[in-house]
Protein backbone atom coordinates (compact mmCIF):
# COMPACT_ATOMS: atom_id res chain seq x y z
CA UNK A 1 0.00 0.00 0.00
CA UNK A 2 1.18 3.52 -1.03
CA UNK A 3 0.93 6.48 1.16
CA UNK A 4 1.24 9.79 -0.71
CA UNK A 5 -0.67 13.02 0.42
CA UNK A 6 -2.93 14.97 -0.93
CA UNK A 7 -0.95 15.71 -4.73
CA UNK A 8 -3.43 13.13 -5.57
CA UNK A 9 -2.05 10.93 -8.37
CA UNK A 10 -5.46 9.54 -8.38
CA UNK A 11 -6.51 12.44 -10.42
CA UNK A 12 -5.22 11.53 -13.37
CA UNK A 13 -8.46 9.15 -13.41
CA UNK A 14 -10.06 10.24 -16.44
CA UNK A 15 -8.34 13.19 -16.77
CA UNK A 16 -10.46 14.06 -20.01
CA UNK A 17 -13.07 14.43 -17.78
CA UNK A 18 -12.05 17.44 -16.50
CA UNK A 19 -12.66 19.93 -18.97
CA UNK A 20 -16.23 18.71 -20.28
CA UNK A 21 -16.99 18.44 -16.56
CA UNK A 22 -16.34 22.43 -16.69
CA UNK A 23 -18.25 22.92 -19.46
CA UNK A 24 -21.13 21.08 -17.89
CA UNK A 25 -20.84 23.17 -15.25
CA UNK A 26 -20.41 26.28 -16.90
CA UNK A 27 -23.28 25.91 -19.78
CA UNK A 28 -25.89 23.73 -18.21
CA UNK A 29 -27.94 26.75 -16.72
CA UNK A 30 -27.42 28.38 -19.99
CA UNK A 31 -30.45 26.71 -22.12
CA UNK A 32 -32.53 29.25 -21.23
CA UNK A 33 -30.69 31.82 -21.98
CA UNK A 34 -30.59 32.35 -26.02
CA UNK A 35 -33.80 34.05 -26.10
CA UNK A 36 -34.14 36.47 -23.10
CA UNK A 37 -30.26 37.95 -23.66
CA UNK A 38 -28.83 36.86 -26.62
CA UNK A 39 -28.25 40.65 -27.56
CA UNK A 40 -26.36 41.61 -24.36
CA UNK A 41 -22.92 41.35 -24.56
CA UNK A 42 -21.12 39.60 -21.62
CA UNK A 43 -19.79 41.89 -19.09
CA UNK A 44 -15.85 41.56 -19.32
CA UNK A 45 -15.58 40.65 -15.54
CA UNK A 46 -18.16 37.74 -16.58
CA UNK A 47 -15.44 36.63 -19.56
CA UNK A 48 -12.71 36.59 -16.45
CA UNK A 49 -14.30 34.22 -14.44
CA UNK A 50 -15.02 31.65 -17.25
CA UNK A 51 -11.56 32.33 -17.76
CA UNK A 52 -10.47 31.78 -14.30
CA UNK A 53 -12.92 28.36 -14.01
CA UNK A 54 -11.55 27.12 -17.22
CA UNK A 55 -8.03 28.04 -15.40
CA UNK A 56 -8.91 25.90 -12.41
CA UNK A 57 -9.95 23.00 -14.80
CA UNK A 58 -5.68 23.16 -16.24
CA UNK A 59 -4.87 22.86 -12.82
CA UNK A 60 -7.19 20.00 -11.82
CA UNK A 61 -6.12 17.60 -14.51
CA UNK A 62 -2.33 18.66 -13.51
CA UNK A 63 -3.38 16.52 -10.28
CA UNK A 64 -3.60 19.46 -8.44
CA UNK A 65 -7.15 19.51 -7.33
CA UNK A 66 -7.93 20.83 -4.15
CA UNK A 67 -11.07 22.41 -2.79
CA UNK A 68 -9.34 24.74 -0.03
CA UNK A 69 -6.26 26.06 -2.32
CA UNK A 70 -9.16 26.71 -5.06
CA UNK A 71 -11.22 28.72 -2.79
CA UNK A 72 -8.16 30.92 -1.82
CA UNK A 73 -7.30 31.33 -5.51
CA UNK A 74 -10.60 32.22 -7.02
CA UNK A 75 -11.41 34.78 -3.79
CA UNK A 76 -8.04 36.54 -4.29
CA UNK A 77 -9.19 36.58 -8.93
CA UNK A 78 -12.24 38.34 -7.67
CA UNK A 79 -10.70 40.44 -5.09
CA UNK A 80 -8.15 41.72 -7.44
CA UNK A 81 -10.58 42.78 -9.85
CA UNK A 82 -12.81 44.63 -7.46
CA UNK A 83 -9.78 46.43 -6.58
CA UNK A 84 -8.81 47.23 -9.88
CA UNK A 85 -12.42 48.54 -10.21
CA UNK A 86 -12.89 50.51 -6.89
CA UNK A 87 -10.51 53.00 -8.54
CA UNK A 88 -13.25 53.87 -11.35
CA UNK A 89 -15.76 54.24 -8.79
CA UNK A 90 -16.99 57.26 -6.58
CA UNK A 91 -16.87 55.67 -3.20
CA UNK A 92 -16.16 52.35 -3.31
CA UNK A 93 -12.39 51.64 -1.54
CA UNK A 94 -9.88 48.59 -2.49
CA UNK A 95 -9.52 45.97 -0.15
CA UNK A 96 -5.36 46.50 0.04
CA UNK A 97 -4.99 50.49 -1.55
CA UNK A 98 -8.03 51.98 -0.50
CA UNK A 99 -8.99 54.78 -2.66
CA UNK A 100 -5.57 55.88 -2.86
CA UNK A 101 -5.71 54.91 -6.65
CA UNK A 102 -9.02 56.87 -7.09
CA UNK A 103 -9.33 58.25 -10.70
CA UNK A 104 -11.26 61.70 -11.76
CA UNK A 105 -14.76 61.13 -12.73
CA UNK A 106 -13.68 61.72 -16.70
CA UNK A 107 -11.54 58.89 -16.27
CA UNK A 108 -14.37 56.54 -15.01
CA UNK A 109 -15.28 54.73 -18.41
CA UNK A 110 -16.19 51.39 -19.21
CA UNK A 111 -12.73 51.12 -21.77
CA UNK A 112 -10.39 51.60 -18.24
CA UNK A 113 -12.57 49.46 -16.02
CA UNK A 114 -12.31 46.58 -18.69
CA UNK A 115 -8.76 47.02 -19.11
CA UNK A 116 -7.98 47.23 -15.11
CA UNK A 117 -9.62 44.72 -14.11
CA UNK A 118 -8.18 42.34 -17.03
CA UNK A 119 -4.61 43.27 -15.49
CA UNK A 120 -5.50 42.46 -12.26
CA UNK A 121 -7.19 39.05 -13.19
CA UNK A 122 -4.39 38.24 -15.25
CA UNK A 123 -1.41 38.98 -12.31
CA UNK A 124 -3.91 37.19 -9.92
CA UNK A 125 -4.57 34.14 -12.14
CA UNK A 126 -0.95 33.86 -12.95
CA UNK A 127 0.31 34.25 -8.98
CA UNK A 128 -2.11 31.26 -8.16
CA UNK A 129 -2.15 28.65 -11.38
CA UNK A 130 1.60 29.61 -12.63
CA UNK A 131 1.90 26.45 -15.30
CA UNK A 132 -1.46 28.69 -17.09
CA UNK A 133 0.99 31.25 -18.33
CA UNK A 134 0.45 30.38 -22.14
CA UNK A 135 -3.29 29.83 -22.18
CA UNK A 136 -3.45 33.18 -19.66
CA UNK A 137 -1.18 35.12 -21.83
CA UNK A 138 -3.82 34.00 -24.73
CA UNK A 139 -6.32 35.49 -23.45
CA UNK A 140 -4.91 39.10 -22.67
CA UNK A 141 -4.37 38.87 -26.32
CA UNK A 142 -7.68 38.05 -27.51
CA UNK A 143 -9.07 41.12 -25.40
CA UNK A 144 -6.09 43.31 -27.03
CA UNK A 145 -4.11 43.68 -24.30
CA UNK A 146 -0.26 43.11 -23.92
CA UNK A 147 0.19 40.59 -21.34
CA UNK A 148 3.84 41.84 -20.97
CA UNK A 149 2.51 45.05 -19.82
CA UNK A 150 4.25 45.39 -16.16
CA UNK A 151 3.30 49.01 -16.06
CA UNK A 152 2.94 50.34 -12.03
CA UNK A 153 1.94 53.65 -13.44
CA UNK A 154 -0.43 55.00 -10.87
CA UNK A 155 -2.54 56.84 -13.63
CA UNK A 156 -3.01 54.13 -16.71
CA UNK A 157 -5.71 51.30 -16.34
CA UNK A 158 -3.12 48.75 -16.27
CA UNK A 159 -1.01 50.43 -14.13
CA UNK A 160 -3.66 49.93 -11.75
CA UNK A 161 -4.63 46.34 -12.54
CA UNK A 162 -1.16 45.19 -12.20
CA UNK A 163 -0.46 47.62 -8.52
CA UNK A 164 -3.74 46.44 -7.00
CA UNK A 165 -2.64 42.64 -8.17
CA UNK A 166 0.92 42.71 -6.60
CA UNK A 167 -0.47 44.95 -3.62
CA UNK A 168 -3.16 41.53 -2.83
CA UNK A 169 -0.59 39.35 -4.18
CA UNK A 170 1.76 40.23 -1.02
CA UNK A 171 -0.62 40.40 1.56
CA UNK A 172 -1.95 36.44 0.70
CA UNK A 173 1.66 35.28 0.47
CA UNK A 174 1.53 35.42 4.03
CA UNK A 175 -1.85 34.46 4.94
CA UNK A 176 -1.45 31.06 6.64
CA UNK A 177 -2.07 29.10 3.67
CA UNK A 178 1.59 28.52 2.35
CA UNK A 179 1.16 28.94 -0.82
CA UNK A 180 5.68 29.61 -1.29
CA UNK A 181 6.21 26.59 1.24
CA UNK A 182 7.94 28.84 3.16
CA UNK A 183 6.16 28.11 6.35
CA UNK A 184 8.76 26.44 9.29
CA UNK A 185 9.25 22.55 8.46
CA UNK A 186 7.43 22.98 4.12
CA UNK A 187 11.12 22.00 2.75
CA UNK A 188 9.61 24.68 -0.10
CA UNK A 189 6.38 22.47 -0.74
CA UNK A 190 3.65 24.79 -1.88
CA UNK A 191 0.27 24.70 0.83
CA UNK A 192 1.94 21.61 2.78
CA UNK A 193 0.94 21.05 6.16
CA UNK A 194 3.12 22.93 8.79
CA UNK A 195 0.95 21.94 11.76
CA UNK A 196 2.46 18.39 12.09
CA UNK A 197 -1.48 16.71 11.90
CA UNK A 198 -1.04 12.72 12.11
CA UNK A 199 -4.39 10.33 12.22
CA UNK A 200 -5.10 8.58 15.07
CA UNK A 201 -6.45 5.78 13.17
CA UNK A 202 -4.68 3.76 10.57
CA UNK A 203 -5.86 2.71 6.91
CA UNK A 204 -6.41 -0.66 7.87
CA UNK A 205 -7.25 -0.40 11.64
CA UNK A 206 -9.79 1.58 13.69
CA UNK A 207 -8.09 2.84 16.77
CA UNK A 208 -10.70 5.29 17.45
CA UNK A 209 -14.51 5.40 15.66
CA UNK A 210 -14.97 8.57 16.35
CA UNK A 211 -11.25 9.74 14.85
CA UNK A 212 -10.96 10.67 11.08
CA UNK A 213 -9.59 7.30 9.32
CA UNK A 214 -7.27 7.45 6.47
CA UNK A 215 -9.03 5.35 3.56
CA UNK A 216 -7.19 3.48 0.69
CA UNK A 217 -8.04 4.41 -2.77
CA UNK A 218 -7.74 2.10 -6.06
CA UNK A 219 -4.61 3.68 -7.99
CA UNK A 220 -6.61 4.63 -11.67
CA UNK A 221 -3.10 3.84 -12.40
CA UNK A 222 -3.08 0.46 -11.67
CA UNK A 223 -0.33 0.22 -8.83
CA UNK A 224 -2.56 -0.95 -6.42
CA UNK A 225 -3.90 1.15 -4.07
CA UNK A 226 -2.93 5.08 -2.60
CA UNK A 227 -3.83 6.50 1.05
CA UNK A 228 -4.19 9.85 0.78
CA UNK A 229 -3.32 11.97 4.07
CA UNK A 230 -5.82 15.30 5.40
CA UNK A 231 -5.78 18.30 2.51
CA UNK A 232 -4.62 21.48 4.16
CA UNK A 233 -4.87 20.62 7.79
CA UNK A 234 -3.46 23.75 8.46
CA UNK A 235 -6.58 25.63 6.43
CA UNK A 236 -7.86 26.98 9.77
CA UNK A 237 -4.59 28.96 9.87
CA UNK A 238 -5.60 30.85 6.88
CA UNK A 239 -6.56 34.30 7.39
CA UNK A 240 -9.85 35.21 6.43
CA UNK A 241 -11.60 37.63 4.27
CA UNK A 242 -14.23 38.71 7.18
CA UNK A 243 -14.65 36.48 9.85
CA UNK A 244 -12.50 38.01 12.76
CA UNK A 245 -10.94 34.60 13.29
CA UNK A 246 -11.55 31.10 11.80
CA UNK A 247 -13.43 29.91 15.05
CA UNK A 248 -15.41 32.91 15.47
CA UNK A 249 -18.63 30.61 14.69
CA UNK A 250 -17.45 27.11 15.77
CA UNK A 251 -20.29 24.83 15.95
CA UNK A 252 -20.58 23.00 19.29
CA UNK A 253 -19.28 19.14 19.26
CA UNK A 254 -20.81 16.53 16.95
CA UNK A 255 -21.97 13.45 18.16
CA UNK A 256 -20.16 10.76 19.49
CA UNK A 257 -20.22 6.80 18.72
CA UNK A 258 -21.38 6.16 22.16
CA UNK A 259 -24.32 7.86 22.07
CA UNK A 260 -27.70 6.29 20.22
CA UNK A 261 -28.35 9.56 18.35
CA UNK A 262 -24.53 8.87 15.65
CA UNK A 263 -25.67 5.13 15.33
CA UNK A 264 -29.24 6.68 13.96
CA UNK A 265 -27.30 8.65 12.08
CA UNK A 266 -24.84 5.95 10.80
CA UNK A 267 -27.95 3.69 10.25
CA UNK A 268 -29.84 6.61 8.10
CA UNK A 269 -26.81 7.23 5.79
CA UNK A 270 -26.94 3.09 5.44
CA UNK A 271 -30.08 3.22 4.67
CA UNK A 272 -29.98 5.86 1.91
CA UNK A 273 -27.18 4.30 0.42
CA UNK A 274 -28.80 1.63 -0.01
CA UNK A 275 -32.13 2.68 -1.82
CA UNK A 276 -30.76 5.65 -4.05
CA UNK A 277 -33.22 6.35 -6.62
CA UNK A 278 -31.83 7.62 -10.13
CA UNK A 279 -32.91 11.12 -9.16
CA UNK A 280 -30.83 10.60 -5.66
CA UNK A 281 -27.69 9.67 -7.80
CA UNK A 282 -27.75 12.62 -10.30
CA UNK A 283 -27.60 14.65 -7.48
CA UNK A 284 -24.83 13.35 -5.79
CA UNK A 285 -22.93 13.17 -9.00
CA UNK A 286 -23.75 16.72 -9.78
CA UNK A 287 -22.93 17.57 -6.35
CA UNK A 288 -20.18 15.70 -6.24
CA UNK A 289 -17.13 18.20 -6.83
CA UNK A 290 -14.51 15.30 -6.77
CA UNK A 291 -11.57 14.52 -9.08
CA UNK A 292 -13.11 15.59 -12.22
CA UNK A 293 -14.83 19.37 -11.53
CA UNK A 294 -14.11 23.02 -10.79
CA UNK A 295 -14.29 22.20 -6.75
CA UNK A 296 -17.24 23.99 -4.72
CA UNK A 297 -16.08 27.61 -4.88
CA UNK A 298 -16.14 26.88 -8.82
CA UNK A 299 -19.60 25.64 -8.87
CA UNK A 300 -21.09 28.28 -7.21
CA UNK A 301 -19.24 30.72 -8.91
CA UNK A 302 -20.95 29.01 -12.20
CA UNK A 303 -24.62 29.92 -10.55
CA UNK A 304 -23.50 33.09 -10.49
CA UNK A 305 -22.57 33.07 -13.76
CA UNK A 306 -26.17 31.65 -14.22
CA UNK A 307 -27.83 34.81 -12.67
CA UNK A 308 -25.60 36.93 -14.43
CA UNK A 309 -27.34 35.63 -17.62
CA UNK A 310 -30.75 35.40 -16.21
CA UNK A 311 -30.33 39.06 -14.64
CA UNK A 312 -28.14 40.84 -17.57
CA UNK A 313 -25.31 42.53 -15.00
CA UNK A 314 -23.82 45.05 -16.04
CA UNK A 315 -19.65 45.41 -15.16
CA UNK A 316 -20.45 46.59 -11.81
CA UNK A 317 -23.32 44.71 -11.00
CA UNK A 318 -20.84 41.38 -12.05
CA UNK A 319 -17.71 42.98 -9.80
CA UNK A 320 -19.80 43.17 -6.62
CA UNK A 321 -21.73 40.13 -6.97
CA UNK A 322 -18.63 37.52 -7.66
CA UNK A 323 -16.51 39.87 -5.05
CA UNK A 324 -18.95 38.53 -2.82
CA UNK A 325 -19.05 35.30 -3.77
CA UNK A 326 -16.02 33.86 -3.97
CA UNK A 327 -15.03 35.48 -0.36
CA UNK A 328 -17.82 33.96 1.02
CA UNK A 329 -16.60 30.69 -0.15
CA UNK A 330 -13.05 31.26 0.97
CA UNK A 331 -14.19 31.99 4.68
CA UNK A 332 -16.32 29.34 4.46
CA UNK A 333 -13.85 27.28 3.71
CA UNK A 334 -12.27 28.43 6.52
CA UNK A 335 -14.15 28.08 9.10
CA UNK A 336 -15.21 24.95 7.67
CA UNK A 337 -11.74 23.36 8.25
CA UNK A 338 -11.68 24.79 11.29
CA UNK A 339 -14.44 22.58 12.50
CA UNK A 340 -12.62 20.09 10.46
CA UNK A 341 -9.73 20.39 12.44
CA UNK A 342 -10.52 20.80 15.44
CA UNK A 343 -13.01 17.84 16.10
CA UNK A 344 -11.58 15.76 13.61
CA UNK A 345 -14.09 13.36 13.32
CA UNK A 346 -14.57 10.07 11.32
CA UNK A 347 -16.97 10.01 8.26
CA UNK A 348 -19.46 7.40 7.06
CA UNK A 349 -16.79 4.66 6.10
CA UNK A 350 -15.79 4.19 9.40
CA UNK A 351 -18.88 4.65 11.09
CA UNK A 352 -20.33 2.28 9.35
CA UNK A 353 -17.66 -0.46 9.03
CA UNK A 354 -17.39 0.03 13.23
CA UNK A 355 -21.20 -0.03 13.61
CA UNK A 356 -22.19 -3.18 11.74
CA UNK A 357 -19.04 -4.80 11.08
CA UNK A 358 -19.89 -8.63 10.55
CA UNK A 359 -23.72 -7.89 10.85
CA UNK A 360 -25.93 -8.44 7.69
CA UNK A 361 -26.92 -5.07 5.75
CA UNK A 362 -28.44 -4.39 2.37
CA UNK A 363 -26.38 -2.07 0.25
CA UNK A 364 -25.21 -0.78 -2.82
CA UNK A 365 -23.22 -3.48 -4.47
CA UNK A 366 -21.34 -1.58 -7.07
CA UNK A 367 -21.65 -0.18 -10.46
CA UNK A 368 -24.83 -1.51 -12.26
CA UNK A 369 -25.46 -4.07 -9.30
CA UNK A 370 -27.97 -2.31 -7.60
CA UNK A 371 -28.60 -2.93 -3.59
CA UNK A 372 -27.86 -6.71 -2.59
CA UNK A 373 -26.40 -8.44 0.60
CA UNK A 374 -23.64 -8.03 2.21
CA UNK A 375 -21.82 -7.96 5.71
CA UNK A 376 -21.29 -4.43 7.16
CA UNK A 377 -17.17 -4.14 6.80
CA UNK A 378 -17.77 -4.62 3.08
CA UNK A 379 -20.03 -1.65 2.90
CA UNK A 380 -19.25 1.18 0.56
CA UNK A 381 -20.67 4.21 -0.31
CA UNK A 382 -21.88 5.15 -3.98
CA UNK A 383 -18.41 6.55 -5.13
CA UNK A 384 -15.75 5.20 -7.80
CA UNK A 385 -13.28 3.06 -6.14
CA UNK A 386 -10.41 5.64 -7.06
CA UNK A 387 -12.44 8.24 -4.50
CA UNK A 388 -14.34 6.34 -2.08
CA UNK A 389 -14.60 9.90 0.13
CA UNK A 390 -12.92 13.16 0.36
CA UNK A 391 -9.74 12.68 2.50
CA UNK A 392 -10.20 14.92 5.41
CA UNK A 393 -12.55 14.83 8.21
CA UNK A 394 -16.44 14.75 8.43
CA UNK A 395 -17.55 17.23 10.50
CA UNK A 396 -18.26 20.24 9.42
CA UNK A 397 -19.93 19.40 5.71
CA UNK A 398 -17.42 21.53 3.57
CA UNK A 399 -20.21 21.28 0.57
CA UNK A 400 -22.84 22.15 3.23
CA UNK A 401 -20.96 25.00 4.81
CA UNK A 402 -20.00 26.55 1.34
CA UNK A 403 -23.08 25.91 -0.42
CA UNK A 404 -25.41 27.79 2.27
CA UNK A 405 -22.55 30.63 2.63
CA UNK A 406 -23.10 31.05 -1.48
CA UNK A 407 -26.23 30.80 -1.61
CA UNK A 408 -27.06 33.54 1.35
CA UNK A 409 -24.79 36.09 -0.42
CA UNK A 410 -26.92 34.97 -3.92
CA UNK A 411 -30.00 36.11 -2.05
CA UNK A 412 -28.57 38.90 -0.83
CA UNK A 413 -27.53 40.22 -3.52
CA UNK A 414 -30.43 39.41 -5.77
CA UNK A 415 -32.91 40.50 -3.00
CA UNK A 416 -34.76 37.08 -3.79
CA UNK A 417 -34.35 33.03 -3.08
CA UNK A 418 -35.73 32.74 -6.64
CA UNK A 419 -33.18 30.58 -8.59
CA UNK A 420 -35.67 28.56 -11.17
CA UNK A 421 -32.73 27.19 -13.32
CA UNK A 422 -32.50 23.04 -14.05
CA UNK A 423 -30.09 20.51 -15.61
CA UNK A 424 -30.32 17.47 -17.00
CA UNK A 425 -27.67 14.99 -15.73
CA UNK A 426 -26.79 11.42 -16.86
CA UNK A 427 -27.05 9.43 -13.29
CA UNK A 428 -24.06 6.63 -13.24
CA UNK A 429 -22.11 8.80 -15.64
CA UNK A 430 -18.94 9.14 -12.87
CA UNK A 431 -19.95 5.97 -10.86
CA UNK A 432 -21.42 3.79 -13.23
CA UNK A 433 -20.40 4.32 -16.35
CA UNK A 434 -22.50 2.15 -18.49
CA UNK A 435 -25.59 1.69 -16.41
CA UNK A 436 -26.70 5.70 -16.77
CA UNK A 437 -30.38 7.24 -16.42
CA UNK A 438 -31.45 10.82 -17.74
CA UNK A 439 -32.33 12.52 -14.79
CA UNK A 440 -33.76 16.65 -14.65
CA UNK A 441 -32.52 18.37 -11.72
CA UNK A 442 -34.86 21.47 -10.71
CA UNK A 443 -33.30 24.26 -8.03
CA UNK A 444 -36.35 26.28 -8.03
CA UNK A 445 -34.35 28.31 -4.92
CA UNK A 446 -30.83 29.13 -3.67
CA UNK A 447 -31.66 28.23 -0.16
CA UNK A 448 -32.97 24.77 -1.72
CA UNK A 449 -29.84 24.21 -4.22
CA UNK A 450 -27.63 24.36 -0.91
CA UNK A 451 -30.13 22.37 0.69
CA UNK A 452 -30.05 19.49 -2.27
CA UNK A 453 -26.19 19.67 -2.12
CA UNK A 454 -25.94 19.25 1.17
CA UNK A 455 -28.43 16.17 1.80
CA UNK A 456 -26.67 14.65 -1.74
CA UNK A 457 -23.59 13.97 0.63
CA UNK A 458 -25.94 12.04 2.50
CA UNK A 459 -27.10 10.74 -0.55
CA UNK A 460 -23.14 9.59 -1.36
CA UNK A 461 -22.41 8.15 1.60
CA UNK A 462 -19.91 10.88 2.73
CA UNK A 463 -21.68 12.30 5.56
CA UNK A 464 -23.57 12.18 8.67
CA UNK A 465 -26.80 14.65 9.18
CA UNK A 466 -25.07 16.44 11.81
CA UNK A 467 -22.30 17.18 9.51
CA UNK A 468 -24.39 18.55 7.04
CA UNK A 469 -27.02 20.72 9.44
CA UNK A 470 -24.21 22.13 11.23
CA UNK A 471 -22.41 22.96 7.91
CA UNK A 472 -25.34 25.03 6.68
CA UNK A 473 -25.85 26.89 9.90
CA UNK A 474 -22.14 27.70 9.28
CA UNK A 475 -22.24 28.82 6.36
CA UNK A 476 -25.13 30.89 6.66
CA UNK A 477 -23.37 32.59 9.74
CA UNK A 478 -20.10 33.33 7.63
CA UNK A 479 -22.41 34.95 4.75
CA UNK A 480 -24.09 37.44 6.82
CA UNK A 481 -20.48 38.82 8.00
CA UNK A 482 -18.97 38.43 4.69
CA UNK A 483 -21.87 40.41 3.36
CA UNK A 484 -21.59 43.09 5.70
CA UNK A 485 -17.96 43.59 5.45
CA UNK A 486 -18.04 43.71 1.44
CA UNK A 487 -21.10 46.49 1.65
CA UNK A 488 -18.50 48.47 4.16
CA UNK A 489 -16.17 48.37 0.71
CA UNK A 490 -19.02 49.14 -1.25
CA UNK A 491 -19.68 52.38 0.54
CA UNK A 492 -16.44 53.61 1.14
CA UNK A 493 -15.66 52.19 4.31
CA UNK A 494 -13.42 49.36 4.11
Amino acid sequence: MQYIGYKTQFYSWKKTLTISILVVVLCMFSARVNARSISQKPSMAYEWWNIALEATAHDVARNRARPTIGSRALGIVGTAMYDAWSAYTEKAVGTRLGGALRRLSSERTLANKEKAISYAAYRALLDVYPDESVYLGSQMRKFGFNPNDNSLDKTSPQGIGNRVAAALIEYRHHDGANQLGDEPGSNGKPYSDYTFYQPINGADKIKDPDRWQPIPFVNPKGEGTIVLGFLTPHWYRVRPFALERPDQFRPPPPPTVASKDLYRQAQQVLEMNANLTAEQKALVEFMRDGPSSTQQAGHWLSFGLSVARRDKHTLDQDIKLFFVLCNAAQDAFIASWDAKRAYDTSRPWTLIHHYFAQKPIRAWGGPGKGTIAMSGEQWHPYSPSTFITPPFPGYVSGHSTVSAACAEILRFFTGSDRFGESVVVKAGALTEPGFEQEVTLNFPTFTFTAEAAGISRLYGGYHIQSDNIEGLKLGRKVAEVVWRKALSYFEGEG
